[in-house]
C-alpha cells in the first residue's frame, strides 16, 4: 500500500451512510449506455404512438379534433409514403457520415477515441428521431389503409392528428439533423477531441479528491488470513462499488483487499480480492463480494481516470509516428496532461484505504503511486518525441513548472 494522487471517485455516494444514487439507477444508467438502446426507444414509443392515436381520435375524437391535416384518404396516404420513404433514405446517411467519422477518428487519432462518439447523446437521439419518424409514418399507414378497406368515408376516416404528429416527427428530425451536423463539424477537431477528454478527467478528480479518502496513512490491523479470491472470468476492473463493499466487510469484520488496480486486466482464476479475518467470518459465497466489483470486455471512464490519461498518450504518440509526423498535435497533449499533472501534484496525496464509520479500515486498494502516474503520462512522449525540437521543450518546460508547483511530497516523483 503506497500513497497516489489518483483518488478512485465514489460518485454515487455522498458518505459512507448513505447514497446519491440508487442501484437500480445506476444499473438503467448501465443499460442505457449502448448506442443502440436510445434509437430502439425512439422507436418503440412512436409505435405505440402511431397504434394508440389513429385508433383513439377515430374511434373516440373524430367531433372533438379540430381540423389539423385537411386531406382525404389519398393524401394522408401520399404525405405518409413521402415520409416514410424520405426518413429512411436520411437515416441511412446519418448513419454513414456517423461512420466515416469514427473511422476517421480511429485511423488519424486513436481508437480508444471511438467511445466519446459512440456514447455522444446526441448522435444517438438523432438517429433515433430519423428512424422513428419512418416507423411511425409505416405504423399510421397502416390504420390509413384499414379505414379504406372498411369503407369509411375517405374525409372522415383520415386520423388528421396522428398525421400532423408525423409532420412535427419530421420538423423535430430535421432540426436534430442541423444539430448533428454541427456536432459533427466541430467534435472531429483534434482540440476538441483532447478537450473532451481531459475535461473527462479533471471530473474524476474532483470527484475523487472529495470521496473521503484519509491524506494520514492508516494503521492496518494484524488478522488472520488472507482468504484469496479468484476472478469469475477475465477482464478489465473497471468499477468498484466501494460502499457496498465496505458494509459487506464490516457486516462480515473482515478486511477486503483489491489485488487489481482500477483498469488493470484479470486473467480468469487469478486473485482478484484477498479476504483478511478470521476464517470463520469469510464469506462462504464469494459471490457477495464480487457482485461489488465490475469486470468488463472494454475499459470505460466511471472510475478510471487512468484509461483518459492513456487515451491522451495514444493521440500524441500517434501524432509522433513517422507516417503522421504531427508534433504540434502532440504539443497540445502536453497542455492538457501539463493542467491535469498540475492538479495532481498540487493535491495531497491520498491512502487508498477506506474506512468504516467506526474508523477500521475495510477496503484496501492498489492505485498507481505517485511517480507510476507521471512516468505514464511523460515517459512515452518525452522517448517518442526526442527528436521534435519542440515536443522536447515542451515536456522540459512541463517537468520544470512541475517541479515549482508540486507539493514537496510530490517531486521526487518527477525524476523521470
Amino acid at each position: 500500500m503506497q500513497p497516489t494522487v489518483i483518488p478512485l471517485p465514489v460518485s454515487a455516494v455522498s458518505s459512507l451512510g448513505g447514497w446519491r444514487a440508487s442501484r437500480p439507477a445506476r444499473r438503467l444508467a448501465a443499460v442505457l449506455r449502448p448506442f443502440w438502446v436510445v434509437p430502439a426507444a425512439w422507436c418503440l414509443v412512436v409505435v405505440g404512438l402511431g397504434l394508440l392515436l389513429p385508433y383513439v381520435e377515430l374511434t373516440w375524437l373524430v367531433d372533438r379534433v379540430p381540423l389539423l391535416f385537411p386531406g382525404g384518404v389519398d393524401g394522408a396516404r401520399t404525405v405518409l409514403s413521402t415520409i416514410a420513404g424520405a426518413m429512411i433514405s436520411v437515416t441511412g446517411l446519418v448513419f454513414s457520415i456517423t461512420m466515416v467519422v469514427l473511422q476517421l477518428a480511429s485511423s488519424q487519432y486513436s481508437p480508444r477515441v471511438l467511445r466519446t462518439f459512440l456514447e455522444d447523446r446526441l448522435t444517438q437521439h438523432t438517429l433515433g428521431a430519423f428512424a422513428a419518424s419512418f416507423v411511425y409514418a409505416l405504423t399510421v399507414l397502416r390504420s390509413v389503409d384499414g379505414r379504406v378497406e372498411e369503407g369509411v368515408d375517405s374525409q372522415d376516416g383520415v386520423p388528421q392528428l396522428a398525421i400532423t404528429l408525423a409532420y412535427l416527427l419530421v420538423l423535430v428530425a430535421v432540426a436534430m439533423f442541423l444539430a448533428f451536423i454541427h456536432r459533427i463539424t466541430t467534435s472531429v477537431g483534434v482540440a476538441s477531441i483532447l478537450q473532451r477528454t481531459a475535461q473527462d478527467c479533471r471530473t474524476l478528480l474532483v470527484e475523487g479528491q472529495h470521496s473521503g479518502w484519509p491524506h494520514e496513512r492508516p494503521e492496518l490491523p494484524d488478522l488472520p488470513g488472507p482468504h484469496v479470491i479468484a476472478a469469475p472470468r477475465s477482464g478489465y476492473l473497471d468499477r468498484i462499488d466501494v460502499v457496498p463493499l465496505v458494509r459487506a466487510a464490516r457486516a462480515a469484520e473482515v478486511r477486503v483487499e483489491v489485488l487489481v488496480p482500477i483498469g488493470g486486466f484479470v486473467v480468469e482464476g487469478s486473485p482478484l480480492l484477498a479476504v483478511h479475518g478470521d476464517p470463520a467470518d469469510v464469506p462462504a459465497d464469494p459471490d457477495d463480494l464480487l457482485c461489488r466489483v465490475a469486470l468488463v470486455s472494454d475499459r470505460s471512464m466511471e472510475q478510471d481516470l487512468g484509461y483518459g490519461v492513456r487515451r491522451l498518450v495514444d493521440v500524441a504518440e500517434r501524432a509522433l509516428s513517422p507516417g503522421v509526423n504531427d508534433p504540434t498535435t502532440a504539443v497540445q497533449v502536453l497542455d492538457q496532461l501539463h493542467d491535469l499533472l498540475r492538479r495532481m501534484l498540487t493535491t495531497p496525496a491520498i491512502w487508498p484505504v477506506r474506512l468504516d464509520d467506526d474508523g477500521t479500515p475495510r477496503l484496501v486498494l492498489r492505485q498507481p503511486s505517485t511517480a507510476q502516474v507521471v512516468r505514464d503520462a511523460l515517459a512515452d512522449i518525452a522517448h517518442w518525441g526526442e527528436d521534435h525540437r519542440r515536443v522536447r521543450e515542451r515536456v522540459e518546460a512541463v517537468l520544470i513548472e512541475l517541479r515549482v508547483a508540486a507539493l514537496p511530497e510530490h517531486r521526487a516523483a518527477l525524476d523521470l
